[in-house]
């Protein structure tokens, strides 16, 4: 193969569906190249006599064949592609010619100079498959195919589009403010958006980073006179949607999670504009996980329940059992209470939780400004007075909050 070595290999994309990959060994490498091969639609046949747990479970749930046995000559027969990658150099050998001599390409693991095929670095983006060959040098492969990636992914390497976009609106959870918390879907959008509707708390670093042509649009400044202000949002994004324009509502967290994000949802429905909807990490798992408490913990939570607080407990608009919460054992993650933290203890202790209950409140949570404060909550209510905490915060009530009082900073 040393003639072939002297010349850089020649790229092309198999579209392998329905025809026959064999695939010989059953270990990590067989396990790191099957999920592209069968995500490509080909019928793959490994012959290994083992495999890791994950190429039993594939081949358990039929995505593809297995036989339990070593290579033997004439294994290749009707394949189209090959990958030999056993640890066992002589059959690696002898499968290698056998390619050869039927004119399959072929993958081998532990000779690339031998091979008459060499596996790209690949990644993909929004539909583009991008696969990096370096020749003998994968760790630069892949060093060249992240960076690519990524770059589509976050925006910072854009390609003009040749087909018209169509317009509509995408529900954007940002997260819980920490611009690298934002999922790779969300900044891929943001980074497309012509109008970007943007609430307080949603990752604000990450404006900064648009295109001057875009339009960037404070949501608590949009003018509505007498109208509710989430009518004149949904109104705004049903006006941009309609003129042509690709709109991002960005939002704190989750769109789901207090966000109402469903409401919007439902006002672009009915006006006929398309939405998508991109999930966000929200700060009721994440601020506590920044500040080194975990929601749940073996032997001390076996739930959680995240509320609202802000409608204090004893108001008719109030929809929260405050008495069922009080009698669970698990975590109680409250958002928007800080101001109503007092109350909102005060119902829970009279309906059973004891005073000594851990809290901790974390003040702007995975921003660089996080700061955490622990109380009871007999004490929680003066000590956030006390410590002048503001929102936006998150409160923990449990015993949860105790389980890693030494990593309590991000």
């Amino acid at each position: 193969m040393s003639e072939h070595s002297a010349h850089p290999a020649y790229p092309v994309g198999l579209r392998l569906t329905g025809r026959r990959v064999v695939v010989l060994g059953g270990g990590t490498v067989a396990q790191r190249r099957l999920p592209a091969l069968l995500a490509a639609g080909a019928d793959v046949l490994v012959i290994a006599p083992s495999a890791t747990p994950s190429v039993e479970a594939m081949a358990e749930a039929g995505e593809l064949r297995w036989e339990r046995r070593a290579y033997r000559p004439g294994d290749l027969d009707g394949a189209w592609y090959a990958v030999v990658a056993t640890d066992d150099a002589g059959a690696n050998a002898t499968a290698s010619a056998e390619a050869e001599e039927r004119r399959v390409w072929c993958v081998r693991s532990d000779d690339a100079g031998a091979a008459t095929a060499w596996t790209p670095a690949t990644g993909r983006s929004e539909g583009v498959t991008v696969a990096v060959l370096t020749g003998r040098d994968p760790r630069r492969s892949a060093a060249v195919r992240d960076a690519v990636v990524e770059g589509l992914r976050d925006g910072t390497l854009t390609a003009p589009r040749h087909r018209a976009r169509r317009a509509g609106v995408a529900l954007v959870g940002g997260g819980p403010g920490d611009p690298d918390l934002i999922t790779v879907r969300g900044r891929r959008l943001l980074a497309e958006a012509d109008v970007v509707i943007a609430d307080r708390l949603g990752p604000r670093d990450l404006l900064d980073e648009l295109p001057p042509h875009v339009e960037v649009i404070d949501a608590a400044k949009i003018p509505y006179g007498r109208a509710m202000a989430q009518e004149a949002i949904n109104a705004a994004l049903v006006e941009h949607a309609r003129a042509g324009r690709f709109v991002v509502r960005l939002k704190g967290g989750d769109p789901y999670v207090f966000g109402r994000g469903m409401e919007e949802a439902q006002a672009l429905a009915g006006a006929g504009i398309p939405v998508t909807v991109v999930p966000g990490i929200s700060s009721s798992v994440s601020v506590p996980g920044a500040a080194g408490i975990p929601v749940t913990h073996r032997g001390v939570a076996h739930e959680f329940t995240v509320v609202s607080g802000h409608v204090a407990p004893g108001d008719p608009r109030s929809l929260v059992d405050w008495a069922a919460l009080a009698k669970l054992r698990g975590t109680l993650v409250m958002l928007m209470a800080v101001e109503r933290i007092g109350a909102i203890a005060e119902a829970l202790i009279e309906h059973g939780r004891a005073p000594d209950t851990p809290v901790a409140v974390v003040q702007e949570g995975t921003m660089a400004g996080q700061r955490r404060v622990d109380a009871t909550l007999a004490t929680a209510a003066r000590t956030v007075e006390e410590e002048g905490v503001r929102p936006p915060a998150v409160i923990v009530v449990g015993e949860v909050v105790g389980v890693n009082r030494a990593g309590t900073g991000r």
